[in-house]
């Protein structure tokens, strides 16, 4: 099926009907505008469509054509769909109407940045625009996603495209249909991935989850008792391998509601129950850190008055340089240190303290802007000797 904004006719894209009575799903960047929707079916009949709802964040959007009778696809389950597995998309590539392109499933629950809360199916099948909102098949002639999206330098398909699962987008409609908008929760909460370095930091015995860099003041998550530095294993027995898996798995639910979620602090696992808040504006998203590699080495100072007014932190200190060490491990000028494996730093001598007692990994907390993340140092391995100097036991 092809869609068409008549009033910008450059704008062209997929669709397919899941209501016999003319309810269509697409993608919301294919019809945000809503001014004048067309809609071409397989068999060459045209009509107008008017938008019932779209949800920008997800990327769905709802449509609903007069017409009665209409054939209606088969939904499939992505969660049965296995890496390597042939699917089949249909769209308008270039306005080209039902044009088909093959390709395997090459990775599942895939996020990308500024989606946090889609698991992407990713395929290898070329998708171009026009193809955008259109159905992708398995095998046995179900639609298991909606094409979405498309990595390319060219803006023409490169081998990467990305469709949302079907579960995923029939809930939002059922929630378009009923009310023309979606309701979806949060906690309050920035996340980012477990390295290996960072997993061994925290006394992790893989690196799972999700690892707790901002906690929102007054949110969800913060009332409940959930802290920086926590990392998130499990929402309501649901595992979280990836970080996402936690902002997704909350995001199912609705506000008001209560989830069990299980983290991991001080090398040990606790369980902590929160009510669900409503997704309003997205939390902010820290930047990945890097794979650490060397040992720690920068120059640092104590944050001056107005600096610590700005930043809006009691404590810290700023690194004005780095050497190529503590660049590889992902710390930069301008970072500001706020605490060491899990203790507020409040001046360098409180560094150099920590750093006494720190052996292997070290876990820095740092503000970079307006966001905060988690960067893995390597230390210098010390002596039994040096240990029992500074008091420890083997």
């Amino acid at each position: 099926m092809l869609l068409q904004d008549k009033v910008d006719e450059s704008t062209l894209g997929s669709g397919f009907i899941v209501g016999a009575d003319g309810y269509i799903l697409t993608n919301a960047h294919v019809v945000a505008r809503g001014t004048d929707i067309s809609v071409k079916l397989s068999d060459r009949r045209e009509f107008k469509a008017r938008l019932l709802g779209l949800d920008p964040i997800a990327d769905v959007a709802l449509l609903k054509i007069d017409a009665s009778g209409l054939p209606v696809i088969k939904i499939g389950d992505p969660a049965r769909i296995e890496v390597g597995e042939w699917v089949l998309a249909i769209g308008a590539p270039f306005g080209f109407s039902n044009s088909v392109t093959a390709g395997i499933v090459s990775a599942k629950g895939r996020t990308l940045p500024g989606a946090d809360y889609m698991p992407f199916l990713q395929t290898d099948v070329p998708i171009n625009p026009g193809n955008s909102g259109g159905p992708l098949f398995n095998m046995r002639g179900e639609v298991i996603g909606i094409n979405s999206r498309i990595y390319s330098n060219s803006g023409g398909y490169q081998g990467l495209s990305f469709a949302i699962p079907i579960d995923v987008a029939m809930r939002i409609k059922n929630q378009l249909q009923e009310k023309g908008s979606v309701t979806r929760g949060r906690i309050g909460v920035a996340v980012q991935e477990v390295s290996q370095a960072l997993a061994e930091s925290f006394g992790l015995p893989k690196p799972v989850g999700a690892l707790v860099s901002y906690v929102e003041p007054h949110g969800a998550a913060d009332r409940s008792g959930l802290q920086p530095g926590d990392v998130i294993l499990r929402v309501d027995k649901r595992e979280v391998i990836q970080s996402a898996d936690a902002l997704i798995y909350i995001a199912d639910r609705m506000p008001g509601q209560r989830v069990a979620v299980q983290i991991w602090r001080n090398r040990t696992t606790m369980d902590l129950d929160m009510s669900i808040d409503a997704f309003e504006a997205r939390t902010p998203v820290p930047a990945k850190s890097q794979e650490p590699a060397a040992p720690l080495g920068m120059v640092v100072r104590p944050l001056l008055p107005q600096e610590r007014l700005i930043l809006q932190v009691d404590n810290g200190l700023l690194v004005e340089r780095v050497n190529l060490a503590a660049s590889r491990s992902g710390v930069k000028a301008g970072d500001v240190i706020l605490a060491l494996n899990g203790q507020a730093i409040t001046g360098i001598e409180s560094l150099q303290e920590k750093l006494l007692f720190a052996n292997g990994t070290a876990a820095l907390l740092i503000q970079r802007g307006s966001a905060r993340l988690f960067v893995a140092i390597e230390l210098p391995k010390r002596s039994a000797e040096d240990a029992a100097v500074n008091g420890e036991t083997p």
